[in-house]
């Protein structure tokens, strides 16, 4: 069963205009229904949790559990480059451009790794930042930009590789970046850029509960440790919180484990036509060398029920990068997208070893990893 997207009306996309049209930006529509009016609000974003598995686990999060419970959904692929975009802008993936974690951008002869802002694979180091300006790549006006125009004091909390990065200039620019060293310098920052302005917004990474899932497994007793600790974070933010504020508390995608991995670096006919593999595991963006329905068949006939090979044209047809798509990103999306629906992935061992090495992944629409917690929690 796939979650779609709901563009508009229940997506990640959705979660920052609503929370501006609370702090009263002009143009900002609460698309959500959240009523959230405090003049001091902190989205915490945990990357990697699911909603399913925090409702599994409700008792390793008391504090998120006892919040009100609701959700959003993740866009397409559910994977962290994508849904940080979506965050940051507001917009579904067609309108943003970052359609994955390994895509195609017109010029290069290899995939852009969206994630990091540097070119895949092997070959001549080249300056991204320099050549591929986050700024022209996603020119889009950022909400944190957007708040800041109307006086609201922006602030991101977030571990230092991320100030600067090209993923940060292109869809999370416009406030000031505080650096976290630890947990506890999270909270510290959060607590501090609580104070400023007479309007404050701000935005908080925290990214140890992804890691562990994709090293360990989401089902690991290593997982469920960090979950108690992400609920003991997110209480004590809601500690330090001043009157009329609000903590919201939300995520990037869920996650899931393989119980079988295909490897495309040593299965022959899925290479046969192929130029280029992009996306991950559980969503591929795949780059054909032309006679794209042939692969498709063959994709298909040799994958089984469990997988959606769908055409360019299919996907942008079913609205799950968002009801517009504009040409110059459906250019990055692959000639076929293949799209897992059961619990199996496309790894490369050859080209990926590290990722494939993985227990936890995500990318595709299935429920664990597209439905994403919603709490709010109000002084």
């Amino acid at each position: 069963m796939f979650v779609a997207p709901r563009y508009g009306t229940g997506s990640l996309a959705d979660l920052f205009p609503s929370l501006l049209a609370g702090l009263g930006v002009p143009g900002e529509v609460d698309r959500l229904s959240l009523g959230c009016t405090a003049d001091r609000i902190c989205v915490l974003l945990v990357d990697g949790l699911g909603a399913e598995a925090l409702a599994a686990n409700a008792d390793v999060a008391p504090f998120l559990s006892s919040l009100v419970p609701a959700e959003l959904a993740a866009g397409f692929p559910s994977t962290t480059a994508t849904s940080l975009s979506s965050l940051g802008v507001g917009v579904p993936p067609g309108e943003h451009g970052i359609v994955g974690y390994l895509i195609n951008v017109p010029g290069y002869d290899r995939l852009v790794n969206s994630l990091r802002w540097r070119l895949h694979g092997e070959g001549p180091k080249v300056d991204l930042l320099r050549e591929l300006i986050p700024e022209k790549i996603q020119p889009n006006a950022t909400v944190f930009e957007r708040a800041a125009a109307d006086g609201i004091a922006v602030t991101q909390v977030a571990p230092h590789y991320q100030a600067g990065s090209g993923l940060t200039r292109a869809v999370l620019r416009g406030c000031e970046f505080r650096p976290n060293v630890s947990t506890g310098d999270l909270v510290a920052g959060v607590a501090e850029a609580l104070r400023a302005g007479d309007r404050a917004l701000i935005y908080a990474y925290h990214g140890d509960l992804d890691t562990t899932g994709h090293v360990r497994g989401p089902s690991s007793d290593a997982w469920l440790l960090e979950l108690a600790h992400v609920d003991r974070l997110a209480a004590t933010i809601a500690e330090h919180l001043p009157p009329n504020a609000a903590l919201v508390v939300t995520a990037d995608h869920g996650m899931v484990e393989l119980d079988a991995r295909i490897d495309f670096d040593n299965t022959p006919p899925l290479q046969d036509g192929v130029a280029r593999l992009g996306g991950e595991p559980r969503a591929r963006h795949v780059y054909t060398t032309g006679g794209a329905a042939a692969v498709a068949a063959t994709w298909q006939e040799f994958l089984g029920a469990d997988f959606h090979v769908l055409s360019r044209a299919d996907i942008i047809a079913r609205g799950w990068f968002g009801p517009t798509v504009s040409p110059h990103v459906a250019d990055r999306i692959g000639d076929l997208v293949v799209v897992a629906a059961g619990s199996r992935g496309i790894i490369r061992t050859g080209a990926e070893p590290l990722q494939a090495m993985l227990i936890g992944h995500h990318g595709s629409l299935t429920p664990a990893e597209m439905n994403v917690p919603l709490r709010v929690y109000r002084t």
